[in-house]
């Protein structure tokens, strides 16, 4: 059974760091393209970093992968408020894209 569980999330500062975890079973982290999407209040929902299978990486903030506990991080400094969201990670398998339930994060003083 395929799962995605996030946690990390939480309330920062203007110019802090967050890292987020993504805690995946059913499937290997290093088979399927892996990141993060974000949706703050009433907007859709956004692209904000993927990693691929062969571990090519691209996106606004870190996004890295541990094969060992078959997890996906996402690596965010220097937030602002406009960092605010739900992030939210995603897998995309042969039947599709999964989701996660989402972690909020909130950036503000």
């Amino acid at each position: 059974q395929v799962q995605l569980v996030e946690s990390g999330g939480g309330l920062v500062q203007p110019g802090g760091s967050l890292r987020l975890s993504c805690s995946a079973s059913g499937f290997a982290v290093s088979d399927y393209r892996m990141g993060w999407y974000r949706q703050g209040s009433g907007n859709m929902r956004d692209w904000v970093a993927d990693i691929d299978s062969d571990g090519t990486v691209q996106g606004r903030f870190s996004v890295s992968r541990d094969t060992s506990k078959n997890m996906v991080y996402l690596q965010m400094n220097n937030l602002s408020p406009q960092d605010t969201a739900v992030y939210f990670c995603f897998v995309d398998l042969q039947l599709g894209r999964f989701w996660g339930q989402g972690t909020q994060v909130t950036v503000s003083s």
